[in-house]
C-alpha cells in the first residue's frame, strides 16, 4: 500500500512538472517577442533621452516633460484602446473564429486614427499647456518645440500597438521581435549620424526617433498583408465599419485602464516640475522613471502572455486552464523581478550617467535607487494580474481600483510627503509605489476571487455579438 502511495504521488509531481513546462513553453512563446519588441520600443525612447540629455540639459528637461507627460497620456490610451484588439482576438482565435481577428483589428485602426487626431492639439499647443501648468518658461519652450516632433511618432503608435496584439494573439509575434531589435540598431546608427556626425543636435535625436519607429510598422504591415496571416486576414473589408459602438465601449474602458495607470506616473513628474531646483528634480525623476518603466516592457510581455493565454483558455471554454496558466505567470514574472531588483540596487548611481553628465541629477538619482529597487519589484506582480484582466475582458473593473489607488491613495500621499515634509522627490517617489502596492493588492483579490467558470460563459457570448460568417465578408477588398 505503501509502495503504491508513492509511485502515485512520484507520478503526480512528474505529471505537474511536464503540465508546468508545457504552460511555460506556451508562455515564453508569448512573452519573449513581447518583452523583446516593448523593450526595444520603449528603448528608442530611452536612447532619444540620452543623446538629448548629452546636448543640452534645459531641452533634457524639456524632452522629459513632454514624454513623460504628453506622449505617455496619448500613447496610454493608445495603448489601452488596443487591448481591447487584445481581447477579441484573442477570445476569437481561442474559439477557432480567425477570421474575425482581421475584421477586429481593421476596427481598431479606424477607432484609433480617430481619437489620435482629435488629441493633436495636446502636442501642437505644448508649449502654451505648459506655461499654463506653471513650468519653466525655458523648459516650457523646449517641451513644445519637441512636441511638435512627436506627431508622426504617435501616429505610428496607432498601427504598432494593435498590429503587434494581433500578432501574438495567434501566436506569430516574432516578426514583431526581428522587427524591433532591427529598429532600435537603426535607430541608434542613425542617432549617432544626426546628432554628433551631423551636429543636428535635438533635431537630429528626433528625426532619428520618427525615422526608426516607421520601421517596425512597415514591416509589420508588409508581413500581414503578404500572405503569412492567410487564416485571420482576408483582405480591408467593409464589415470593420459594422458594430463599431460595443468595440469603442470596450475600447474606451480598456483605455482608462490603462491611462490611469500610465498617468498616474506623468502627474507625479509634473509635481517634480514644482519643485525647488525643478530642471533636476525633473531630469532626476524623469531618469528613474524611464529605468522604471523600461523594467515594467520587460513585464509588459508577461502582460500580454497573460491576455493570451487567458483569452485562448477562456475561448476554449477550459476555465482550469486559466487558473493553471495565471499561477505559472505569476511564478515565472516573480523569479524575474528579483534579480532585476537586486541589479538595481547594486548599480544605483551608475546608471544616472547614461543619461547625464550633471552631477547634482546623478546624486538624485542615486538617492532614489532603493525606492526604485522596490518599484522594480512590484513590477513583477500587477502588469501579470492587469493582463488576466484583459485577457477575461474585465478592464472597467480595474479602471475603477486603479482611479482609487492611484489617484485617491498615491497622489495624495505622494504630494503630501513630497511638500510638507522634507523628503522632497523621494516623498513623491514613496506615494507613487503606495498606489501601486495597494492596486496591486487590489487586482490580486480581484483575480482569486474570480469565478472562472462564469467568465467562459461571458467569453462565449462576446464572441457570439461580434460573431460574422466568412461567407457574410463579400464586400472585402483584398490585398
Amino acid at each position: 500500500m505503501e509502495t503504491k502511495l508513492i509511485l502515485q504521488h512520484e507520478e503526480e509531481e512528474d505529471n505537474l512538472k511536464q503540465m508546468i513546462w508545457n504552460e511555460s513553453k506556451k508562455i515564453w512563446r508569448v512573452a519573449l517577442p513581447s518583452t523583446i519588441s516593448r523593450v526595444s520600443a520603449y528603448g528608442i525612447l530611452v536612447v532619444t533621452q540620452s543623446f538629448i540629455g548629452h546636448v543640452n540639459h534645459i531641452d533634457l528637461a524639456g524632452y522629459a516633460l513632454v514624454q513623460t507627460l504628453v506622449i505617455r497620456f496619448i500613447n496610454g490610451l493608445l495603448v489601452g484602446m488596443s487591448s481591447a484588439t487584445e481581447t477579441l482576438c484573442g477570445q476569437s482565435f481561442g474559439a477557432g473564429q480567425h477570421h474575425m481577428m482581421g475584421i477586429h483589428l481593421q476596427r481598431a485602426w479606424i477607432i484609433d486614427l480617430i481619437t489620435i487626431t482629435i488629441l493633436l492639439p495636446v502636442l501642437i499647443f505644448g508649449a502654451q499647456i505648459f506655461k499654463l501648468l506653471g513650468q519653466d518658461e525655458s523648459i516650457a519652450n523646449s517641451s513644445g518645440y519637441i512636441s511638435l516632433w512627436f506627431i508622426p511618432y504617435v501616429y505610428n503608435n496607432v498601427f504598432r500597438h494593435t498590429m503587434q496584439m494581433y500578432l501574438q494573439a495567434q501566436l506569430k509575434n516574432m516578426i514583431i521581435a526581428w522587427l524591433s531589435v532591427f529598429q532600435f540598431v537603426i535607430h541608434i546608427l542613425l542617432s549617432l549620424l544626426f546628432v554628433f556626425k551631423l551636429n543636428m543636435g535635438v533635431a537630429g535625436a528626433m528625426l532619428a526617433l520618427t525615422m526608426s519607429s516607421w520601421f517596425l510598422v512597415i514591416g509589420a504591415f508588409i508581413y500581414i498583408v503578404g500572405g503569412w496571416c492567410p487564416h485571420s486576414w482576408k483582405g480591408f473589408t467593409l464589415s470593420a465599419f459594422k458594430d463599431l459602438v460595443p468595440v469603442v465601449k470596450l475600447s474606451i474602458s480598456s483605455g482608462v485602464m490603462l491611462c490611469l495607470e500610465l498617468w498616474y506616473n506623468a502627474v507625479l513628474v509634473l509635481f517634480a516640475g514644482y519643485m525647488p531646483n525643478a530642471e533636476v528634480s525633473i531630469s532626476a525623476f524623469s531618469i528613474c522613471l524611464n529605468i522604471n518603466v523600461w523594467d515594467i516592457s520587460i513585464n509588459l510581455g508577461f502582460l500580454g502572455a497573460a491576455c493570451v493565454r487567458v483569452a485562448n483558455e477562456l475561448g476554449r471554454g477550459n476555465a482550469k486552464g486559466v487558473r493553471f496558466a495565471i499561477q505559472v505567470l505569476l511564478g515565472t514574472s516573480i523569479t524575474i523581478g528579483m534579480f532585476f531588483f537586486v541589479l538595481c540596487l547594486v548599480f544605483g548611481k551608475k546608471l544616472a550617467y547614461l543619461f547625464t553628465d550633471d552631477d547634482r541629477v546623478a546624486d538624485t538619482v542615486s538617492d532614489l535607487s532603493l525606492l526604485l529597487s522596490f518599484s522594480i519589484l512590484l513590477n513583477s506582480v500587477y502588469p501579470v494580474l492587469s493582463g488576466v484582466a484583459v485577457g477575461a475582458g474585465m478592464q472597467g473593473t480595474v479602471a475603477i481600483i486603479n482611479l482609487v489607488c492611484y489617484y485617491l491613495i498615491g497622489i495624495p500621499l505622494g504630494a503630501l510627503l513630497g511638500y510638507i515634509t522634507s523628503l522632497q522627490v523621494k516623498g513623491i517617489w514613496i506615494g507613487m509605489i503606495g498606489g501601486v502596492l495597494t492596486q496591486t493588492i487590489s487586482i490580486a483579490y480581484m483575480t482569486w476571487r474570480t469565478n472562472w467558470d462564469n467568465e467562459v460563459k461571458k467569453a462565449s457570448k462576446r464572441m457570439s455579438k461580434f460573431y460574422l460568417k466568412l461567407d457574410e465578408n463579400s464586400d472585402q477588398i483584398n490585398l
